[in-house]
């Protein structure tokens, strides 16, 4: 009988057949010595990226070292430390509960030794606790590793809006890259099928192939039968397609909420993606406009997120409960955070600071109804100004 593996192996074949040849390096391209991957959290979705890269270390070990490290904050489950049911379950009881980690995911409770040898860092944190990640970092990690962001959001300062990975880049001094796409954590864990895109710039001291990460490394420890990768260089369009759907999303939540039905959440939708190209054409002129159309990053993205995440749920809970965002937010989400919350008031407190929240009322809205209490039976009253 022919395993579910093997069939989603077939498919992917079939289906897009490159992928399978361009996760196989020339020998004269294989790294010098393998390179080391660590995950920075452990959530949901930092537990699943760890799943899924875990298996690809264990498959292509010239590529990569075996074992992949993700960094855990220790909690007490039962009186048992997360990190040793990790290490001897192999599975994040808390966070990614039913599924079983790869034998080779090491959880490890101190950030500086997950990270003190890798030669890619993967974070994959609520965005909010970044800046304390890094600077527990700073000047600990190998100056010539590379990273990939997964996060949902964006660095906003009283000097203007950045990219997640940028930061990281500057708090550092190491070159990161981001992936984002319609991956609902618990599908992936599950091997139930889906794309997602890797974004990476390949930077300027690149040290050639088998020296540095690069585009077919990063194809070769994302890709799996079950997770198809493309891998483009729009890394501003990826991060800020990724940030601004969960504002998007929490929009969603309040009009499925309300029962007003799928043409309410279609427009939300369409005027959402709509913003979130603005967005990204206003302040990083570099986006390439195909991103948020073609890649699963982009629209593929705004669907999933507006289908059935995190923020949704918090969105559609205040709306049939009356009760605030924090309220749905610790009722639903287990001590995990709903990003479209922390997202919409750094992005409406930069546009108000610019001077453009007129030019955005789907931003505008959500936020006043998460943070001002603003009815949210007049949110299609405020989003006539789209047609104005």
């Amino acid at each position: 009988m022919v395993s579910p593996a093997e069939r989603l192996s077939s498919i992917a074949s079939t289906m897009v057949p490159h992928l399978k040849d361009s996760t196989t390096l020339d020998p004269e391209d294989y790294p010098e010595t393998p390179f080391k991957v660590t995950v920075v959290g452990s959530g949901n979705w930092g537990s699943t990226i760890a799943k899924v890269v875990a298996e690809n270390t264990v498959e292509r070990p010239l590529q990569f070292q075996r074992d992949v490290n993700m960094w855990v904050y220790e909690e007490l489950i039962e009186g048992e430390k997360l990190t040793e049911i990790i290490n001897t379950k192999h599975e994040n009881v808390k966070y990614l509960p039913g599924i079983k980690l790869p034998a080779n995911v090491v959880a490890v409770p101190d950030l500086v030794e997950a990270c003190a040898d890798a030669d890619l860092i993967i974070f994959n944190i609520p965005h909010q606790f970044l800046p304390r990640i890094l600077g527990q970092l700073k000047g600990k990690v190998n100056p010539k590793s590379r990273a990939i962001s997964c996060l949902k959001g964006l660095e906003v300062t009283p000097d203007g809006c950045k990219l997640l990975s940028t930061y990281i880049t500057e708090e550092l001094g190491i070159y990161c890259g981001a992936l984002s796409g319609a991956n609902l954590a618990p599908e992936v864990a599950q091997c139930k099928w889906s794309e997602t895109t890797v974004a990476y710039t390949i930077p300027h001291d690149f040290r050639g192939k088998g020296k540095d990460i690069d585009h077919q490394i990063l194809r070769a420890l994302f890709h799996r039968p079950y997770f198809h990768v493309r891998v483009i260089s729009d890394v501003a369009g990826v991060s800020i397609a990724g940030a601004l759907k969960n504002i998007v999303a929490m929009a969603a939540g309040f009009v499925e909420g309300l029962g007003w039905g799928d043409n309410a959440k279609a427009a939300v939708m369409r005027i959402g993606l709509t913003e979130t190209i603005q967005f990204a054409q206003m302040f990083f002129q570099n986006c390439q406009p195909s991103t948020f159309t073609n890649e699963s990053a982009g629209v593929a993205d705004l669907i999933t997120t507006c289908s059935g995440g995190r923020n949704v749920r918090v969105g559609k809970y205040m709306a049939q409960h009356q009760v605030s965002a924090q309220e749905a937010e610790a009722k639903l989400l287990n001590g995990q955070s709903c990003q479209g919350m922390h997202t919409c008031k750094e992005v409406f407190d930069f546009l108000s600071n610019m001077g453009k929240i007129d030019d955005f009322p789907l931003f505008d809205v959500t936020y006043r109804i998460i943070y001002e209490n603003f009815p949210m039976e007049k949110l299609p009253e405020h989003l006539e100004r789209v047609e104005d």
